[in-house]
């Protein structure tokens, strides 16, 4: 661990200038408290830095939460072995891909039984806030049980003893990006009404104690918990289909389900402050975190540490090295068939920027982050899933 300055601690060994001071630059505000805590996997963001977690003291920014609220894993492992597994994993691929809408505005045809009673608690838990989700996005309950694109994925993995995981990474999808964008607007409108000087227009805040900030907070609960059942019915949809391939039901021996998107109140050093974890995961001692790596390198399963600094917190993933645009521009879709070899997956030229080298090394990140979590299980990918 590094101390940048009294308000900025940093865990990556791998930081580029521009990132360090993107968090420089948000530690620095008044109401950061005790300090911002940068994850070994931090890279550039929108407004603050991905990979940090902030501190704050009656405010929230909520561009420093993400775009996509709630964003985050779930993994179940198995009773199956690798050696259950059928040696061609097309099907399950191909099966995957028919179950779950993959890739941005793809979403479900109509709202499936599955999917109903999620459907009905998030109508529930809307009316309770106060507000109708389909103001943002008519459909939004269509969207329940969709993947998306980027670095969302679903995988088939197996760990150190041949234990068979299904595993995936998805968020709030349109309906949590609106409801985000929608708030970041409005934190802007109020630093400009009350003539509050940012370094950066996306660090706009809203106060506690505001209608603004409390409507926020309403709808980003609401958010997160879409988030959170997303996954619970992705995850189904993809046990179902693995039943299917190796002919015989799934007993779920561990189901976990954590956000790296989110804010919460907890207690730091004595005062009760408002959490933004941004490309961060909770990390109490014994609490149970996912750690992927990029498409074709090893994820992690491990348990918090609680580590005090860090204010209880770990990386989510491996953070980027290469921006999008940078990674097209130096890859090629033969560099990453060759990345990719011995895992079944789709082989697109729109993958190119999720190209394992287009990200800091996965290894180095957990090395990074050993006082932070204990590792329980390495995954490597047998299965890879993903949406252009």
């Amino acid at each position: 661990m590094e101390t940048i300055n009294g308000k900025l601690l940093n865990w990556a060994s791998i930081l580029d200038e521009k990132t360090r001071e993107q968090a420089v630059m948000t530690a620095d505000l008044p109401f950061i408290y005790p300090h911002l805590a940068l994850m070994p996997d931090a890279h550039l963001g929108k407004g603050a830095t991905v990979g940090s977690v902030i501190p704050t003291l009656g405010a929230i920014i909520p561009a420093a939460v993400g775009v996509d609220i709630g964003c985050g894993m779930i993994a179940v492992r198995t009773q199956y072995s690798l050696a259950d597994l059928p040696a061609d994993r097309r099907p399950l691929r191909e099966g995957i891909e028919r179950a779950v809408p993959l890739s941005a505005g793809h979403n479900n045809k109509k709202v499936l039984p599955t999917a109903a009673p999620r459907v009905a608690k998030l109508q529930s838990r809307a009316a309770v806030a106060g507000f109708d989700p389909a103001r943002y996005v008519p459909a939004w309950d269509l969207q329940l049980g969709s993947l998306g694109s980027g670095n969302h994925f679903i995988e088939v993995c197996a760990d150190e003893a041949d234990g068979v995981w299904l595993f995936l990474h998805s968020g709030s999808r349109g309906i949590g990006n609106k409801i985000a964008q929608h708030h970041i607007g409005v934190a802007r409108q109020a630093a400009a009404r009350l003539k509050v000087h940012l370094p950066n227009p996306d660090l706009a805040y809203l106060e506690e104690g505001t209608a603004e900030f409390d409507r926020y907070i309403a709808e980003l609960r609401w958010a997160q918990h879409f988030a959170l059942l997303n996954r619970e019915e992705m995850m189904d949809r993809v046990t179902t289909q693995f039943a299917q391939f190796v002919g015989g039901p799934v007993k779920e021996l561990e189901r976990i389900n954590c956000h790296h998107n989110f804010t919460q109140q907890e207690t730091h050093y004595g005062k009760s402050v408002w959490v933004s974890r941004k490309g961060a995961i909770k990390a109490e001692p014994g609490d149970p975190g996912l750690i992927p790596g990029s498409m074709g390198t090893a994820s992690y399963v491990v348990a918090g540490l609680g580590n005090r600094a860090s204010l209880n917190s770990s990386p989510h993933g491996a953070g980027r090295e290469y921006s999008r645009n940078a990674a097209r521009k130096a890859f090629t879709l033969e560099e990453l068939k060759r990345a990719m070899r011995g895992i079944e997956f789709r082989a697109s030229e729109a993958f190119i920027d999720e190209i394992p080298a287009a990200y800091k090394p996965i290894d180095v990140v957990m090395q990074d982050a050993a006082d932070l979590v204990a590792v329980r299980h390495k995954l490597r990918q047998l299965v890879n899933v993903k949406g252009n």
